[in-house]
């Protein structure tokens, strides 16, 4: 599984390196959705863009971004404002009679102050955090697909839902950002050989078991370099007209450093030859598919730990 994923941001570098054109109309979409709907998640690095706007749909977007984070920051000032409320009553119990429920209240109210005070901080600042790049299952983040013969870059939701699966889906089968290759031409039939996708991505980070605790390993290649990780993508429909763009990145065997580390999936990582020739897979034969994720870069998946 790829459960995280340091993924390239910049739409300068996208075009640079790939060729790739935002389609900002969608990606204005997006980020008005996340108006009216803050489950919806952007990564700041992708916000970067739109920074300095040069254009008409780049101020737009701009307008959006503001407009939600100025609603965050209303949010989270409330809740840092309630919880200190909280923890001066539970310090009032406490000076009257050591009680349990008031000293937990205590421990919650600080710990809901500190994380309020936190995102806060990361709101009004403008400096780079090292989670910028970052998404997570459920998080949107920027692919490339192929249309009308031109590379495009969309925002879309890593978790893919399937055309014609209920909403629910996300909650019953939460691993669907992640589809084993294994398993392409079975529950992925539909996705593989017709609607692919590239997710350019310098790092990736995965879950193991070590002596009974959960660890996070950051994985990173070397020689550093850009991973091209195969995708495929959903464009999902409901019958009031809401849609959803969402994708998931293909795993298979990991090469022997990452099974050492304890892990037994890995992102595939394209060969940039192959690039095109996965992001136009209509009329390919499933096996020149297949042929096409054997042959993968294959540099060593250097790790440390991130937390545990």
């Amino acid at each position: 599984m790829c459960y995280s994923a340091n993924v390239l941001q910049s739409l300068n570098d996208y075009l640079r390196e790939q060729g790739a054109r935002p389609d900002y109309a969608q990606i204005e979409g997006v980020f008005r959705q996340r108006v009216a709907d803050r489950n919806v998640r952007i990564p700041r690095g992708f916000e970067r863009n739109f920074d300095d706007p040069v254009n008409a749909e780049q101020q737009r977007i701009r307008l959006l971004i503001d407009q939600h984070r100025q609603a965050q920051i209303t949010r989270f000032e409330q809740e840092a404002f309630a919880q200190k409320r909280r923890l001066a009553d539970a310090q009032r119990r406490l000076q009257v009679k050591e009680t349990k429920s008031a000293r937990n209240e205590q421990r919650i109210a600080t710990g809901k102050i500190d994380g309020a005070l936190q995102k806060l901080s990361l709101l009004k600042g403008t400096q780079p955090h090292p989670e910028d790049a970052r998404i997570f299952p459920l998080t949107h983040g920027p692919i490339i697909v192929r249309e009308n013969g031109c590379n495009i870059v969309r925002l879309a939701r890593y978790h893919l839902r399937q055309r014609g699966a209920a909403a629910s889906v996300d909650r019953q089968f939460p691993g669907l950002y992640n589809a084993r290759r294994d398993n392409l031409e079975k529950f992925w039939r539909n996705e593989f050989g017709r609607t692919h996708a590239l997710m350019v991505v310098d790092s990736f980070f995965e879950n193991v078991e070590r002596e009974g605790r959960n660890v996070v390993l950051h994985f990173i290649p070397r020689p550093a370099q850009r991973m091209l990780v195969a995708c495929m993508f959903g464009e999902w429909r409901d019958p009031r007209g809401d849609t959803l763009l969402s994708f998931a990145a293909i795993t298979d065997e990991p090469p022997a450093e990452v099974r050492a580390a304890g892990h037994d999936r890995v992102i595939v990582n394209l060969q940039l030859d192959n690039v095109e020739r996965w992001l136009t897979p209509n009329a390919r034969p499933k096996h020149e598919l297949q042929d096409i994720l054997s042959e993968r870069q294959a540099p060593y998946y250097e790790h440390r730990v991130e937390a545990a």
